[in-house]
């Protein structure tokens, strides 16, 4: 039986603490109040909050003993506005976000002391607080749930238009609003809530164009995960070629390591990073003219390979021009190990001639695989890979001349794919791997750890 560990990138966002574990740049510049901004944005400022409290109406209010010991009724009362609204927001371990409210309701209505009718305006402050947890996730969506809503009543002051102010419409009114008014603000928060998850949600379930090469789909590998600091999000996707083509990997959540100085947390799995690699390596096969004229490292591959010619070859030697043709074979493969990235690829190179009157002649075929060292950063919003060549290993897949011993052509081959085909694979990366505007937060600086 083997054990295999699960590699993958993961994306720190938060107040930068210099650390050994970090590969590229500084780190994300993400401020404690950025998760709270963005509810507040969402709940508050786009005036989410204000529209479904519009329509809050409360029931009528009855009561005995008004001036001369009439009858007190006050009906029609509805929300006029929301003043001073205020959002706070506090991550819970393991369970999701305790969300807190506060706002001053300005209530208007029809009061009816007796036979006097007025109009009444009542200010009350309230305070509702919610746990907010995620459940049901089902193909990278969530859903949320409101949990232990409570909602505490503060300072309570009554105007009337006369002016004249009984006792007792002061205790209809403190006695009837503490009874109605959580029952009737928890379920509007239940309802600006669920929005606000569909809406946000919406951030991350998003279809990214990547150029002209196909699209990256984002979702949810399982659900977001909450310390006391940090929301953790564990990322996976469809990732498709131009005309709708998957590219398959396999898909798995996987758990995120903690980081307490860190307030976002993004996971992408090496196998979600693989299909991007992909994506983006889709490089046509070059032919590069092998003359003294052309690429140094060329002109030395082909002084080397005519030394090896074997003298009844004389159409190799003469005039006639060689070229040398370089093509991926297979797929690149990223390979994760702890702090460090590598990638993997072939590339087969072909030594020919075209002569004149006959058909091309293989002097060589070579395979080169190549392991790459891998520099990883964010530029953009973008997840981008910087190629160096690593390790070289050459085998001879055939020769139509007889050419048997490649040993002194190893580093011929390796300053040609240096000069040429290098610079092609880090221009097709330079594009980057689009990451999705998770939240509305913008991942100027990040922190990455493999």
């Amino acid at each position: 039986m083997t054990v295999s560990k699960l590699f993958g990138l993961v994306l720190f966002c938060g107040l930068f603490l210099p650390s050994q574990e970090v590969l590229s740049g500084p780190s994300c510049a993400v401020s404690p109040g950025a998760m709270q901004k963005v509810l507040s944005d969402a709940i508050l400022q786009n005036g989410l909050l204000q529209q479904h409290l519009q329509g809050l109406v409360l029931p009528n209010m009855m009561g005995e003993g008004g001036l001369l010991n009439s009858p007190t009724s006050i009906t029609g009362l509805h929300l006029v506005k929301v003043l001073l609204p205020n959002l706070s927001v506090v991550l819970l371990p393991g369970i999701g976000v305790q969300l807190t409210i506060s706002a001053k309701l300005e209530l208007s209505g029809n009061c009816l002391v007796g036979l006097l009718s007025e109009l009444i305006d009542i200010f009350v402050d309230v305070s509702i607080s919610a746990n907010i947890k995620c459940t049901n996730f089902e193909s990278g969506t969530v859903q949320v749930v409101t949990e232990d809503c409570l909602c505490i009543l503060g300072a309570i002051k009554i105007k009337l238009l006369s002016g004249l102010l009984s006792l007792s419409v002061n205790e209809i009114v403190l006695k009837q609003l503490r009874a109605t008014l959580p029952g009737l603000l928890c379920p509007v928060v239940d309802i600006v809530v669920n929005l606000v998850n569909i809406q946000l949600l919406g951030t991350l379930n998003a279809v990214i164009p990547v150029g002209t090469a196909g699209t990256i789909h984002y979702q949810l590998a399982s659900l977001p995960y909450t310390s006391g600091v940090s929301l953790q999000l564990d990322l996976d996707g469809v990732v498709k070629l131009v005309g709708g083509i998957i590219i398959p990997h396999d898909s798995s959540p996987s758990a995120l390591p903690p980081r307490l100085d860190k307030l976002l947390v993004l996971g992408l799995p090496q196998s979600f990073l693989n299909a991007m690699l992909g994506l983006l390596i889709q490089i046509p096969p070059q032919t590069i003219p092998c003359t003294a004229q052309g690429f140094s490292g060329a002109s030395h591959l082909r002084e080397a390979i005519l030394t090896l010619i074997p003298s009844r070859c004389p159409v190799c030697r003469g005039t006639s021009a060689l070229s040398i043709r370089l093509s991926l074979s297979g797929k690149p493969l990223l390979v994760l190990e702890e702090n460090k990235a590598t990638v993997e690829l072939s590339v087969m190179i072909q030594v020919f001639v075209k002569p004149l009157d006959g058909p091309i002649l293989t002097l060589l075929l070579l395979k080169a695989d190549l392991g790459l060292g891998v520099q990883v950063s964010i530029a953009g919003g973008r997840l981008v890979l910087g190629l160096s060549l690593g390790s070289i290993s050459l085998s001879l897949e055939s020769s139509d001349v007889g050419i048997g011993n490649i040993s002194s052509l190893k580093p011929h081959c390796s300053a040609l794919l240096v000069e040429t085909f290098l610079p092609l694979l880090n221009g097709a990366l330079g594009v980057g791997m689009p990451l999705p505007n998770i939240l509305g937060i913008s991942l100027a600086k990040v922190d990455i750890q493999i």
